[in-house]
């Protein structure tokens, strides 16, 4: 069976509506507003939404809750697709909440006729003032009171855009003394003169999102409304807008907890702020735990589902650490990508008793752990590529690896030991030479001497350039940082970028290959920057981390 989420309150509630016949059949929706991109923050409501549905034989409606103008794009309209179909969900049907205006306004219209509804002269400010607090009731408008006829004739006259924009709004007439605040009168519908990506300039009246989306989720024959925490306290209002508005079915809204992800930002308009302060590189900055980011990055959506389906559903909020996300990818590449070896940061090594011009090509396995790839050659010759940080002319104490007179194993070759630092004219280390030990060559059962460090390395002669991006957590929060705003809490280490070594039989790589790089990580060919002369790889996630689970 597909892995799915395991029984949890939801599916109860689910169980127990389909058993007393209160609803056919499971229909479920997603409605994001397209206002910005996607991100781990809409995955838990995402895959709850199309996961319920499949569990139960039901049916997941895409709907874009397209109310505000003046914040949507279709270019965001676009990515949203584009990312929900990349976790492998398809949904039923394509519907947008603008397709639902007429209906919208003609319920509206009821509303007022029952008197329900009324329009009111005040502004944002004033209606915000009057609406009280947690501990004090609001204040009734000075317009509640006016006549159905009046209200009737004021509203058309809104539609029909004759009074300027701000200075009306229908307002539903409910209890300005209510303890909830969201039943105090809302707003729904303002005066907004801004053409709408599928209406075009048709009106200048706008329903609010907490009157829009339950009346939507009405006509479409929604059964189960999922969604997060924040709408609990607006269930009500929900509620009164399927009752009053007389709608023929009726949802039933069920508020789950988000899952929120330390060490990175969520919030659409501090993402904005740092694209268009070009803080980062765009919406698919691989910084970013936008689905795009993400995916750009080389994270798979399996191990994206794999991981929300592990972190239990509740009823409150929680933060999950950044580095159980990363575990994931981690556990879902460690089977699925092949091994190489590749240097980041390099420091030439000439092996000075090695024959000038030989070449010889030694054999490794593709992947360890899964035979089935089989065996690869690498060339190796007398000049190579090792990491700089494997060498160390001052060694500090337990430093295994090179330096002045230690010896230490190249993966799959010989034993080699740095004989001379070669250095520049700055004093800078230009390159090492040493020598290798021709009994010691791996694979040939030599049983000789110990030595305690091995490290990998790419042959100079034999490679392909490329850039090495490494990307960190975007934030950095710990009990020095906690207390401080988002953006003092960038991390100035989230991208380091080095110009390395791939083995040469990389040199077809297409974007979005990954490849576990020997003691580096593993890492994905970008999609974007990499072209015919130049490739470019993201870091996706180090091979290791001392970050434990309990999987179930």
């Amino acid at each position: 069976m597909e892995k799915t989420y395991e029984s949890n309150f939801i599916s109860n509630e689910i169980e127990t509506d389909l058993k007393e016949g209160k609803y056919k059949e499971v229909v479920t929706r997603f409605p994001p507003e397209p206002n910005g991109y996607l991100h781990i923050g809409h995955l838990r409501a995402i895959s709850l939404n199309f996961e319920m549905a499949k569990i139960y034989n039901g049916k997941t409606n895409l709907r874009f809750d397209d109310t505000n103008p003046t914040k949507e794009d279709i270019e965001y309209v676009n990515a949203i697709k584009e990312d929900i179909e990349w976790l492998g969900y398809k949904w039923e049907n394509l519907y947008w909440a603008s397709s639902y205006f007429d209906e919208l306004y003609e319920r509206a219209v009821l509303l007022i006729r029952k008197g329900l509804a009324y329009v009111d002269d005040q502004n944002a400010e004033e209606i915000s003032r009057t609406r009280g607090t947690l501990t004090e009731p609001g204040i009734e408008s000075p317009y509640r009171n006016r006549s159905i006829e009046e209200n009737l004739d004021l509203f058309e006259r809104m539609k029909n855009k004759e009074f300027p924009e701000g200075s009306k709004v229908l307002r539903a007439k409910i209890d300005m003394k209510s303890p909830n605040i969201n039943l105090r009168d809302p707003v729904l519908y303002r005066i907004t003169y801004a053409k709408h990506h599928n209406t075009g300039d048709k009106w200048c009246i706008y329903p609010m999102y907490d009157y829009a989306h339950p009346i939507s989720d009405a006509i479409e024959g929604i059964t189960h409304s999922l969604c997060s925490l924040e709408f609990e306290d607006h269930r009500p209002l929900y509620d009164w807008f399927v009752r009053e508005c007389e709608m023929n079915n009726s949802p039933r809204q069920i508020e789950f907890g988000k899952l929120l992800l330390s060490n990175t930002i969520l919030s659409k308009r501090n993402l904005r702020k740092l694209v268009e302060d070009k803080i980062v590189k765009g919406w698919d900055d691989p910084r970013l735990a936008t689905f795009c980011g993400l995916r750009r990055r080389g994270f798979t959506s399996d191990a994206l589902k794999e991981f929300v389906f592990d972190t239990s559903v509740s009823k409150s909020n929680g933060t999950v650490d950044y580095r159980q996300l990363e575990y994931y990818i981690r556990d879902h590449l460690k089977l699925t990508t092949p091994r190489t070896m590749a240097v980041v940061n390099p420091l030439k090594v000439v092996i000075t008793n090695y024959p000038e011009g030989k070449v010889e090509y030694l054999e490794e396995p593709i992947n360890k752990e899964v035979e089935d790839m089989g065996i690869r050659k690498i060339p190796f010759s007398r000049e190579i590529y090792i990491e700089r940080e494997d060498f160390m002319e001052n060694p500090i104490p337990k430093y295994y690896r090179l330096y002045p007179g230690n010896e230490v194993r190249l993966f799959y070759a010989y034993f080699i030991k740095c004989t001379d630092v070669i250095k520049n004219e700055d004093g800078s280390i230009k390159e090492i030479h040493a020598t290798y030990d021709p009994k010691t060559k791996s694979g040939t059962g030599f049983k000789g001497r110990k030595v305690k460090g091995t490290i990998h390395w790419v042959d100079a002669s034999h490679n392909m350039p490329c850039e090495m991006r490494l990307y960190d957590h975007l934030t950095i929060e710990n009990d020095e940082t906690k207390d401080l705003p988002v953006f003092d809490k960038l991390n100035p280490k989230s991208l380091e970028v080095y110009q390395g070594y791939i083995e040469e039989a990389l040199k077809e790589v297409k974007p979005y290959d990954r490849f576990q790089f020997t003691r580096n990580g593993y890492f994905m060919v970008d999609p974007k920057d990499t072209d015919d002369d130049k490739i470019v790889f993201n870091r996706i996630v180090p091979l290791k981390s001392s970050f434990k689970i309990n999987k179930k």
